[in-house]
């Protein structure tokens, strides 16, 4: 039984898995290693001068498992259900608990439309400015629910969008992820 599914292992999936580790839920990954980095490079983003899609990801998967989240590299999910409070997320490997599911799994919103989340006029997710989408405890992030805008930097907004939310509602008030100096334990 996991706090957090994250399905895609890409930059608002990783972003995602970041801030919910970090803050004591349980988070697990699901990633097929079908990111649109494979492609990238990073020139603009902010505090990265030039990097590789790859380096990017490999950074943040291993950012992501040292603040805790379990990563499932190669494990596609199939099926997300609403299960009770919850949701059952299937893949071959067998089936997984969660209370919330963040999906970032880009251009294929497979799982969303199986999951009866509206869509807009535009054929995307039709999400909030925190990413929910309209099944109450799934986020949908990145290209999911833009048409055009599919930026590195803007998929990592997402992904924290969510969480944030997320964090929010399990502590029964605004929730923000800001850290101090003070804050920051020895890497």
């Amino acid at each position: 039984m996991a706090d957090v599914a994250v399905v895609g292992g890409g930059p608002a999936g990783l972003s995602a898995a970041q801030f919910a580790a970090k803050n004591d839920l349980d988070t697990v990954v699901f990633d097929t290693d079908e990111t649109w980095m494979h492609k990238a490079h990073l020139f603009n983003y902010p505090g990265v001068r030039s990097m590789d899609g790859m380096t990017f990801v490999d950074i943040a998967q291993k950012q992501a498992e040292a603040r805790g989240a379990d990563l499932h590299e190669g494990e596609e999910v199939t099926a997300v259900e609403q299960d009770g409070d919850g949701f059952a997320v299937t893949t071959a490997d067998g089936e997984y608990e969660a209370d919330y599911v963040v999906l970032a799994t880009g251009g294929n919103r497979d799982l969303a439309e199986d999951l009866g989340c509206e869509f807009t006029d535009e054929d995307v997710v039709d999400v909030n400015l925190d990413m929910e989408t309209s099944v109450d405890g799934v986020y949908a992030t990145g290209a999911m629910g833009r048409p055009e805008k599919w930026q590195a930097a803007i998929a990592v907004g997402d992904g924290a969008a969510a969480v944030l939310d997320i964090l929010s509602k399990e502590k029964g008030e605004y929730y923000h992820d800001f850290d101090m100096p003070s804050d920051v334990p020895e890497l």
